[in-house]
């Protein structure tokens, strides 16, 4: 890899698209922006196939001590098979102190208790986007460990925590909630299903759960004993006992934690020179040295970090250094390469060094990442031993990166989409590994890398310099959003891209990303914010002259006044339509008249309904958008089905539900299933022939999780009580 020029800032060209005229794209060699993907992205299990989730972390060390603390949790838990009542309990302690490994322990020993699955959501990973959001990703993350497809998890937090009880009755689950630090949040996921126990690891007692009746369980600091059976695991029993009272001074200056026990012992078994005698003196003198960081009471847990620190290569000591500032929670070998301006050979040196030392962590899926105390202590090196620029600077190399990958992915899963930026120069030399045979699916890294992709954002956005990667970035990103509804995390992506947008000058870019906004903004029911949002886009999008942004704006406005205006609607989408024809943009025309004729149809005017939405369906078929045509042939059997046109609608419904289903697109394809069973049974057809359509329709949505089930499933119940 090399490093992008530095210079007095990023360098930009002006270029041009059909779609977006003008535009401002970083022009950067491609080895300086894209270091590949280098860890194993987990596919997304086909629809209607359930696996149960197994995502508590495996132990990576040796377990030692903590055996009362398994014993209390046996006792409470599990001891009695017949339990009617959902198990909690609240574990609290130092950072470090090893609340995580316990549980994984206890998890893995008892895995036969919990048939159903094992679930973890770290909050950690999930905080620091708009206040709350985290426990309503929380909730969509254990329904999608459940089997809920995307499509089908609500938008509201109170829908979300009361499907997850209703997907967790008759469920035997552990949960672990990591890192937390709302109670409430606790409370709001607990599992259903009786003899389902979860688990809450936090900094702080969180004692209002013991209200709750939680079992709160202190996770003190290793003892003595349990201290040296870690260092005689990872040095040699022979070492520890050569030399006992050194061992003991070492386990005492260590403060009990396992981190920095670890990390002690990693020197031990690396470094033939340094004894036990002398790790203990340097770790009792460390402390002094480093009065001014901000470790906190955790000096001991500093000095052994340092220490370590000090014994790296100056190439690897430098590596962590700046990966102390990578805004990410976990990256793999192609990020580090980009953010540390270094070839994969020698990032792969670094990585091995850190890792023998104790002071990164190998996760499964062949990613990395830094203990929370690790990454500080990186961090706090940074800024003591790195220039001023060198952290705008990483962050700029890991935003290229990750807007080439972003982008890459966006491309691959819908090419003919409205895109403002104009990436075309730095795609240019890009390999692109979702086109490689055994690349990964781009929705499947999107979701992966997202809560990486997000702190990237954050971090560039706090860069003058980065403006227009910031929006480039937040618009390429909004394809995941479309598709899995992380609402918060939408929301905080597009108010971040269209303040940089603002901010660069681009005022179609800011049009576009606000009029996304508002989608959302309406999904949380905050309308007034997402007509806000739309008044600005729509004076952007006049002021950039940009027809096929004006369109798109004009679009959303009409899907916002669906709710409450027809006629306001309809104006919109005449609109958008007028727009997208007058710019050759058909694809945008034919969707517009899409919106046009159900806005018609809604308001009573079948007629003129059936023959806007005829237009769509052929000019969609001609581009060979199948999945879009056939949802457009859904809504003309509706429509249809409204003028009693039973023959009609019988034949479209029918057609459009094959359609979809050859094109995967499960949801619709269930909604055509449910609207012809309802034309047929009101034409007064045998119910032997509405039946199997409600049942194929309850399959997909039982195999999707989809809270529409229960409702097919008391209709076809009432159907047979009737019969």
């Amino acid at each position: 890899m090399t490093t992008p020029s530095s210079g007095d800032g990023p360098r930009h060209t002006d270029s041009r698209n059909d779609f977006s005229g003008t535009s401002h794209g970083p022009v950067v060699q491609a080895a300086a922006i894209h270091g590949g993907i280098t860890f194993h992205v987990q596919p997304a299990a086909p629809v209607g196939e359930w696996v149960a989730p197994d995502e508590i972390p495996p132990l990576t060390v040796r377990f030692r001590n903590r055996d009362r603390m398994l014993d209390l949790l046996d006792g409470s838990f599990v001891r009695d098979p017949d339990r009617a009542s959902v198990g909690l309990a609240a574990m609290y302690g130092l950072p470090g102190v090893g609340k995580t490994t316990l549980v994984s322990r206890w998890a893995e020993r008892g895995r036969e208790r919990f048939p159903d699955g094992q679930i973890y959501v770290d909050f950690a990973a999930l905080r620091g986007g708009t206040a709350g959001a985290d426990v309503s990703e929380a909730a969509w993350c254990c329904l999608r460990s459940l089997g809920v497809d995307a499509a089908y998890i609500p938008t509201a937090l109170a829908d979300r925590t009361r499907l997850l009880r209703t997907r967790t009755a008759g469920k035997r689950l552990l949960v672990f909630l990591d890192n937390i630090t709302d109670p409430s949040h606790a409370v709001a996921l607990l599992p259903k299903g009786r003899g389902s126990v979860l688990l809450v690891a936090s900094g702080s007692r969180l004692g209002e759960l013991a209200l709750d009746g939680a079992l709160m369980m202190h996770v003190e600091p290793l003892d003595r004993e349990s201290g040296l059976e870690v260092l005689a695991d990872r040095c040699g029993p022979g070492t520890v006992a050569a030399d006992p009272d050194s061992a003991d001074e070492v386990v005492r200056l260590c403060g009990g934690l396992p981190v920095a026990l670890h990390v002690a012992a990693a020197r031990l078994a690396t470094e033939s020179r340094l004894t036990l005698a002398g790790l203990a003196a340097e770790l009792a003198d460390e402390p002094r040295r480093l009065a001014g960081m901000s470790l906190g009471k955790d000096r001991s847990v500093a000095a052994a970090f340092d220490l370590a620190y000090r014994e790296l290569a100056p190439e690897a000591a430098r590596f962590y250094r700046l990966m102390g500032w990578y805004p990410g929670a976990a990256f793999d070998a192609g990020v580090a390469a980009v953010a540390t301006g270094l070839d994969p050979e020698r990032t792969a040196d670094a990585l091995d060094a850190l890792t023998a030392a104790c002071l990164l962590e190998e996760t499964p899926d062949g990613r990395f990442r830094f203990h929370d105390l690790v990454r500080l202590h990186a961090a706090e090196r940074s800024a003591e031993e790195e220039a001023p620029a060198e952290r705008p600077a990483l962050v700029r190399r890991v935003t290229l990166h990750y807007l080439a990958l972003t982008a890459l992915a966006d491309r691959a899963v819908r090419l003919d989409r409205l895109r403002i930026a104009d990436l075309a120069q730095l795609l240019a030399d890009v390999p692109d590994p979702f086109t490689a045979p055994d690349g990964p699916a781009p929705l499947a890294w999107l979701e992966a890398e997202h809560r990486n992709i997000l702190g990237v954002l954050r971090a560039a956005a706090r860069e003058e310099e980065l403006h227009t990667e910031v929006w480039q970035l937040a618009e390429a990103f909004t394809v995941l959003f479309l598709h899995h509804r992380h609402l918060g995390d939408w929301r905080e992506s597009l108010e971040l891209g269209a303040a940089a947008a603002a901010e660069a000058l681009v005022p179609a870019a800011e049009a576009r990303l606000r009029s996304l906004l508002s989608r959302p903004l309406m999904d949380l029911g905050e309308y007034e914010a997402a007509r806000r949002e739309l008044d600005t886009a729509e004076a952007c999008a006049e002021v950039s002259d940009h027809l096929v942004v004006r369109a798109s704006v004009q679009e959303f406005s009409g899907r916002y006044w669906d709710r409450t205006d027809p006629a306001r609607a309809m104006e919109a989408y005449r609109s958008a339509l007028d727009l997208s024809t007058a710019a050759g943009e058909l694809r945008g025309a034919a969707i517009a008249s899409y919106f046009l004729g159900c806005a018609q149809d809604a308001a009573g005017d079948h007629r003129a309904a059936l023959d806007t939405l005829r237009d769509a369906h052929e000019q969609l078929t001609a581009r060979e958008d199948l999945r879009m045509a056939a949802r457009v042939r859904m809504a003309v059997g509706i429509a249809h089905g409204h003028l009693g046109e039973t023959r009609d609608a019988i034949a479209e419904l029918s057609a459009a539900a094959e359609t979809l289903r050859a094109e995967k697109a499960t949801h619709y394809e269930a909604q055509a299933l449910v609207a012809l069973a309802d034309i047929l049974e009101g034409s007064g057809s045998d119910p032997g022939e509405v039946r199997p359509h409600l049942e194929h329709a309850l399959k997909i949505y039982e195999a999707g999780g989809s809270p529409r089930a229960e409702e097919l499933r008391e209709r076809l119940e009432g159907e047979s009580g009737a019969g």
